[in-house]
């Protein structure tokens, strides 16, 4: 089984919202969806978030970490899906909730650590996610 993975998107604007209420929203940045597994750890969380801090995927071959970009990271669980067999996708490979969530908040913290403006989306929330997607640069990463 792979560790925590990330499907990371430069952004000129990312939005989430909970309901009627926008509950984290950048400008310039990266928008992360972040999907926990069951091995995963906090040293896994904060190796990811470094990678993702300073990876140079911004214009001019810079980092978040270089320009002060801001982040937004949504928990996805549905990174997880597994859907080889038949039409229904099973869940199985990610984490629950009890084990999720702490590990979501200890990236985000880790991201606050290195210097990051970190929005979040609310965990376990149906949200409406909006953002535009700059170059198109979207990247998986897998930890």
């Amino acid at each position: 089984m792979t560790g925590m993975r990330a499907v990371v998107q430069r952004v000129t604007q990312a939005r989430v919202d909970a309901g009627v209420e926008t509950v984290g929203e950048i400008g310039t940045g990266l928008m992360v969806l972040l999907g926990v597994t069951h091995d995963d750890t906090a040293e896994v969380a904060e190796r990811l978030a470094a990678k993702i801090w300073t990876l140079r995927i911004m214009r001019d071959e810079k980092s978040a970490a270089d320009l002060g970009a801001g982040l937004l990271v949504v928990s996805q669980f549905t990174l997880y899906g597994d859907a080889r067999k038949g039409r229904r996708p099973t869940w199985t490979a990610a984490a629950p909730g009890p084990v999720a969530e702490p590990l979501y908040e200890h990236f985000c913290s880790a991201l606050r650590d290195l210097g990051a403006y970190v929005a979040q989306g609310v965990f376990g929330a149906d949200m409406a996610i909006s953002l535009t997607n700059d170059g198109p640069t979207t990247l998986v990463l897998d930890l």
